[in-house]
């Protein structure tokens, strides 16, 4: 079973994340949380020493998938896999995969046995799910300033 790794700037969002897809994939899952910087939870940032030790606390042979928030997070992330054996860094993704809907989704379809590239589809396929229905009249009239 894959392992998954949440990557964020904040270390309280990581967490938190991580709390919550193991609630929602009803455990079985390995995930690991890397947010801020240092000890402290309100020092934001990103670490690649934190996302690297992460990895490979969830390590298998099917694969780590890495979801991260945003910008730097993706470098800091890059960096870490770069610190990893050949054969262990061509079994790691970054996901393009929003943050939060693609951790649950990530951690449904990897408790289900998905392999790394199925679960990263499914996780990246959150980028198209709408939140609020809106009927066309309805997205014009928020568009307009009359």
């Amino acid at each position: 079973m894959i392992g998954l790794v949440f990557v964020s700037h904040s270390r309280l969002i990581a967490d938190g994340l991580c709390q919550l897809a193991e609630q929602m994939a009803g455990g079985g899952v390995k995930m690991a949380a890397a947010g801020g910087l240092t000890d402290d939870p309100y020092a934001l940032g990103t670490d690649a020493t934190l996302i690297l030790e992460a990895a490979q606390s969830v390590w298998s042979e099917d694969g780590v998938l890495l979801l991260v928030d945003m910008g730097s997070a993706v470098l800091s992330a890059e960096m870490a896999l770069e610190f990893l054996p050949d054969a262990q860094r061509s079994r790691c993704l970054i996901s393009n995969a929003p943050l939060v809907e693609g951790a649950i989704v990530a951690a449904l379809h990897a408790g289900m046995g998905g392999s790394l590239e199925a679960v990263n589809a499914a996780a990246e396929e959150t980028l198209y799910a709408r939140k609020v229905e809106r009927m066309p009249e309805d997205v014009k009239r928020e568009g307009s300033h009359d």
